[in-house]
């Protein structure tokens, strides 16, 4: 593994909601983090059939563009009565013909496709968010760490918080949705902390047990 000799990092995304995110969990650890977008990168084509493949089409394309270590996240909904879909085409499920995106109609199409298929109860609804990060330098080199958070799709959406499919997550052992919880509740979590809740938080646990600690 290698480990990051550097506080200044691009942050490989687009998506205004997970740099938010991002920044809020790399912001305590000291470091200086510019985003792809506001370094007006061009957004690469997300090609991959994982999480990992595109995580690493991200951060690779922000490595490079840059000439520093840049850190992607690939994220989407796993859904069980559905295959596992959206799964890595979950932004997609958002996306109009206009090319902008819209997460209220992504969320009904999700509703629709589980009411097809029958799926009632908490349990015919289980699914789980993931997270894949990828941590890129400019020589091509690649760290991916890899986080889930296990639930159930519920309806209708509730809360306001968050963004995407937060509204109708509701993580296992909780009986509210991401969409309800604030950003501490979501993905607070320290260094020395045993867990995080949230998927993009437990992967950047990983990150930094990897390559920021000793």
């Amino acid at each position: 593994m290698r480990k990051l000799d550097t506080k200044t990092i691009v942050v490989a995304s687009h998506n205004a909601g997970k740099i938010r995110e991002i920044a809020e969990l790399i912001g305590p650890l000291g470091f200086s983090a510019k985003s792809a977008a506001e370094l007006a990168f061009a957004e690469p084509d997300e090609t991959g059939a994982t999480f990992e493949e595109n995580a690493a089409i991200k951060a690779l394309a922000s490595a490079k563009a840059s000439g520093l270590p840049a850190l992607s996240d690939d994220s989407g909904l796993v859904i069980d009565a559905l295959d596992g879909a959206p799964g890595v085409y979950t932004a997609n499920w958002a996306e109009r013909e206009d090319g902008s995106r819209d997460f209220q109609m992504a969320m009904e199409k999700v509703e629709k496709a589980l009411e097809e298929r029958g799926a009632t109860t908490a349990e015919q609804r289980a699914g789980r968010f993931v997270s894949v990060l990828c941590l890129a330098w400019p020589d091509g080199h690649t760290e991916f760490f890899r986080g889930e958070v296990e639930g159930a799709v519920v309806w209708p959406p509730r809360g306001t918080q968050g963004f995407g499919y937060d509204p109708v997550f509701q993580p296992e052992g909780y009986d509210i949705t991401f969409g309800e919880m604030s950003s501490e509740q979501k993905h607070g979590w320290r260094p020395g902390e045993p867990e995080a809740l949230s998927h993009r938080a437990r992967a950047f646990k990983r990150f930094v047990e990897t390559c920021l600690e000793a």
